[in-house]
């Protein structure tokens, strides 16, 4: 290859006698070494003007395929030029350690095809994967699984191209590879039943990264924070990382509650015996105020219904859906719910029933008991009894005051939320009118 090199250059090397030999190859190989250099320069600032003046324009593919091929391009120079060096002192030095320059030379720009490739991969990652580059992304999971199987396929491929140029033969590595092969696939089938698993993850989409996710065959639920080739991992609800390897997955079943469209409410609430003349109005204006209630979606299943003769209680069954999928504003809801249906009971002078026993004495018993007491004991205890009654009946209206007085308390805030609502609406609408009104 020397002999390519400029008759000038030669001439040089070979003919100037003011310096030795040896000094005239160290100026030659410095100044190829300065001219790379020179070169490496002025070809990344041609890229990064190139990229500048690309990243005005629509097409993103373009300022992907310069970003990824500006290093690479500089390597390029860099392997040029160190090759020329390495050429010419090979040449006047004949040291054995340049002889391997021209399958250096083959092995480099394989390897710098491959960078670029690489990194022209994780530039196509970035923009598929972007909802800000694209109207319509890629889901990130699909991208990544993608990118990764691209990579190994191209440093696969570059590595056996080396071994090629190297001197080794490709038959012999192949079939290397298919008798170890199986003995690679023995020892590590598991490994081999995670990758399988992930690859399965990743083409049936049951969860991606950021979902809720839940097994009722095994101890796993959690939020997905990556998902691998090998292992996927779960944050847990009380923040602890769990690593289920992803051969797991194609055996068991696994429940996405962040795909729900809404959230359940299912109760069973009861009544005293004492109230059942005020059953079916209660049912009623229960399932009144469900499907007027603006949290509650009156589209879906909406069930109120007297349900049955239980051993202490008279039962209602409610059961509906909410608008909201969010766990803390569920909760809230739910409990808006429930105190409208306790006082909507408490309306009509029933009560929420709870478990009790009553026991009934024979009347001959009574009075036999009644007739071996002293008068004056039976008429004092006669006295405490009613007592008890008049403190009961005045504890209970005391009771039923506060709910009321709280009801309205309640009700009173519903109706200020509901103003101030009205009067944002209208602070939002007027810079509009006024717009209108200049025009």
């Amino acid at each position: 290859m020397i002999e390519q090199a400029p008759e000038a250059l030669q001439v040089y090397i070979e003919n100037w006698d003011l310096l030795s030999r040896f000094w005239r190859v160290t100026i030659v190989v410095f100044l190829m070494v300065m001219a790379t250099a020179s070169v490496a320069f002025l070809a990344s600032w041609i890229i990064h003007r190139l990229e500048i003046r690309l990243m005005r324009s629509k097409n993103l593919w373009d300022d992907a395929l310069l970003h990824a091929a500006r290093k690479p391009a500089v390597g390029f120079v860099w392997l040029q030029g160190i090759y020329w060096a390495a050429e010419i002192a090979y040449r006047y030095s004949e040291a054995e350690i340049f002889s391997a320059n021209a399958i250096l030379l083959k092995v480099g720009f394989i390897w710098l095809l491959v960078w670029t490739l690489l990194g022209l991969i994780k530039q196509g990652e970035q923009i598929l994967a972007s909802p800000v580059k694209l109207e319509n992304p890629l889901d990130f999971d699909t991208v990544t699984a993608i990118s990764k199987l691209l990579r190994a396929v191209f440093i696969i491929t570059a590595i056996l191209i080396i071994m090629q140029t190297l001197g080794y033969s490709m038959s012999g590595v192949l079939a290397f590879g298919g008798v170890g092969g199986i003995a690679v696939g023995f020892a590590a089938k598991d490994l081999l039943a995670n990758f399988f698993g992930g690859f399965i993850v990743h083409l049936d989409r049951p969860f991606k990264v950021g979902d809720w996710v839940r097994s009722p065959d095994r101890n796993i639920e959690g939020i997905v924070e990556k998902i691998g080739w090998r292992l996927t991992t779960i944050r847990t609800f009380d923040k602890r990382p769990l690593y289920v390897p992803n051969a797991v997955f194609t055996t068991i079943a696994v429940e996405n509650p962040s795909r729900m469209t809404n959230r359940r409410i299912s109760e069973t609430i009861g009544i005293r015996y004492a109230d059942v003349s005020q059953m079916a109005s209660i049912v009623g204006d229960i399932r009144s105020m469900l499907a007027q209630h603006e949290e509650i979606d009156s589209s879906q299943t909406l069930i109120v219904n007297f349900l049955a003769f239980n051993a202490s209680s008279l039962d209602i069954m409610v059961y509906t859906f909410t608008r909201t999928r969010e766990w803390v504003k569920f909760h809230e809801v739910k409990q808006d719910v429930l105190l409208r249906i306790s006082d909507i009971i408490e309306g009509y002078g029933a009560e929420v029933a709870f478990p009790t026993r009553t026991l009934h004495v024979p009347e001959t018993l009574r009075l036999a008991s009644t007739a071996e007491r002293d008068p004056q004991e039976g008429q004092e205890e006669q006295e405490e009894q009613e007592g008890q009654l008049k403190q009961k009946a005045a504890d209970r209206q005391t009771d039923s005051g506060r709910r009321k007085t709280a009801k309205a308390a309640r009700e009173k805030a519903s109706v200020d939320k509901r103003g101030q609502r009205t009067e944002k609406g209208d602070e939002g609408e007027s810079p509009a009118e006024e717009g209108d009104a200049a025009q």
